[in-house]
């Protein structure tokens, strides 16, 4: 390998011969593989590796790989490091500046991604893809993908995405989006309980009945009032007349969960999303439950990258299995 770790003092050492031009070795440049090219401009530009393998969606180890086989083929050193940075060596810096001007005088093009839509119900895009979702940006930071949050039916209704993920009241995934679907797929069936933050209530005092729900202040996110299948807990909320509150924000009920002293209604995974919180079995009669449904466009013009978006939520589901079991 041409490169030096950063612990070296020094630069590493060029492979130019003692009769070698300068001028031989960048003409020979000019034949290198276009995708190589954009290797190195792209980390000379970023400084990094990491970033740089983010930026063209590759792995580190392959560009470092694809870089180190171009110095070995120009017989030059074109990166070193300063400190904890990547910088261009002498000759490195001569490549680049060949290069962009090649690529202006070339007008090369970006290379444009496919725009993918993706809806997701509120809550699961909280509290279960949201972590992967920004692990995939981090892994490929040239990714074009618009997030759209659901809270409501009417919300499902009005979008036209290439992937949508909703909650359903029944067991069918009815009501659904309006535009045509291949056949959806259910991912899990989620439970709901009132939840508590641990730090307010003790195991021995907490509330196992309607009735001791009067000593606590209730809050409710307001879609899930909209809710049939939470029915049973919507009517204790609405028959309150001091001691609740309603939110628009889904994160803000957690919070006031996590931190207000307040009792919320949440789907039974919470516990393993957040272990502060811990769930009341038992204080309602009725059981709450509700489906999560997965369904793609059925006039989707980037089935690549559409899959990529459909793998990583089924795997995220399949991932945390124990959380709906």
């Amino acid at each position: 390998m041409a490169f030096q770790e950063p612990s070296a003092p020094h630069g590493p050492a060029t492979y130019r011969t003692p009769g070698e031009s300068r001028s031989s070795w960048l003409a020979l440049a000019q034949e290198i593989d276009p995708e190589v090219v954009r290797y190195f401009l792209v980390s000379a530009r970023c400084g990094c590796f990491m970033q740089a393998a983010r930026s063209l969606n590759i792995k580190a180890t392959l560009l470092r790989k694809r870089l180190a086989q171009l110095e070995e083929h120009l017989r030059h050193s074109l990166f070193t490091y300063q400190g904890n940075g990547l910088v261009l060596s002498r000759d490195g810096l001569q490549l680049q500046a060949q290069w962009v001007a090649l690529a202006h005088e070339r007008r090369l093009p970006v290379v444009e991604q496919p725009l993918i839509r993706l809806a997701v119900a509120e809550p699961i895009l909280h509290d279960i893809l949201g972590r992967d979702l920004i692990a995939l940006l981090r892994r490929n930071a040239s990714v074009r993908l618009e997030i759209i949050s659901l809270d409501s039916h009417l919300s499902l209704q009005a979008v036209d995405v290439d992937v949508v993920l909703w909650l359903s009241d029944s067991d069918g995934p009815v009501p659904g989006p309006s535009f045509v679907t291949e056949p959806p797929r259910s991912l899990a069936r989620l439970e709901y309980l009132p939840h508590i933050a641990k730090r307010y209530s003790r195991l021995v005092t907490r509330p196992d009945s309607v009735e001791d729900l009067d000593d606590y202040m209730l809050v409710q996110w307001q879609p899930d009032a909209q809710v049939d299948a939470l029915q049973p807990w919507n009517q204790v909320v609405q028959q309150r007349l001091a001691a609740v509150v309603q939110v628009h924000a889904y994160s803000l009920m957690l919070e006031m969960i996590r931190c207000g002293a307040c009792i919320g209604l949440l789907p039974h995974y919470m516990s393993s999303f957040d272990r502060g919180l811990v769930a009341l079995p038992g204080l309602l009669a009725e059981s709450m439950q509700r489906q999560v449904w997965l369904a793609v466009n059925a006039q989707v013009q980037h089935g690549e990258a559409v899959q990529m978006i459909v793998e990583l939520i089924t795997s995220t589901f399949e991932g945390r299995r124990e959380w709906f079991d």
